[in-house]
């Protein structure tokens, strides 16, 4: 149901999961003044590009997750579970984003020297989602407490 704060929290989520995806996590330039741009889908530039296919994949899944739990509000201990799923995800989001940021600077660069690192707003996307979607499970609790508690009365 739109109405409840649970669904803004979730679609909250959502919207920042899909700015995560469309705009630049970071940035490296080399000391012969390459730039390297890291996606969601690869570490690229304008001269070669490699795979970020895995962390794309789980960035994708904390965009649709979010969005897919809205619909399920039917089953509310089912959507809290998605809630927890979605923590997982996006803690999985910001680790394989750590992981890449370091490779880049290590060797994914083919052995170039990297002089300047440039964090992005992608980066910081999912830190700010995980409050979203810890505050979505604890509404969507406390409403399937809510509905038992008056289950009990009748």
């Amino acid at each position: 149901m739109i109405q409840r704060i649970q669904t803004l929290y979730m679609l909250a989520v959502t919207a920042l999961m899909v700015v995560a995806l469309c705009v630049p996590i970071a940035t490296f330039t080399t000391a012969n003044g390459e730039v390297y741009t890291l996606d969601a889908y690869a570490l690229s530039s304008a001269l070669d590009s490699q795979s970020t296919l895995w962390m794309g994949i789980v960035m994708t899944l904390s965009a649709v997750l979010p969005f897919v739990t809205i619909f399920l509000f039917k089953n509310r201990m089912l959507q809290v579970r998605l809630c927890a799923v979605e923590l997982v995800l996006l803690l999985g989001t910001i680790l394989f984003m750590g992981i890449y940021f370091w490779l880049a600077g290590a060797n994914a660069l083919e052995d170039a020297e990297v002089v300047h690192r440039h964090i992005g707003w992608a980066a910081i996307m999912p830190l700010v989602a995980i409050p979203f979607s810890l505050m979505a499970a604890r509404a969507t609790f406390k409403d399937e407490m809510l509905v038992r508690s008056l289950d009990r009365i009748r």
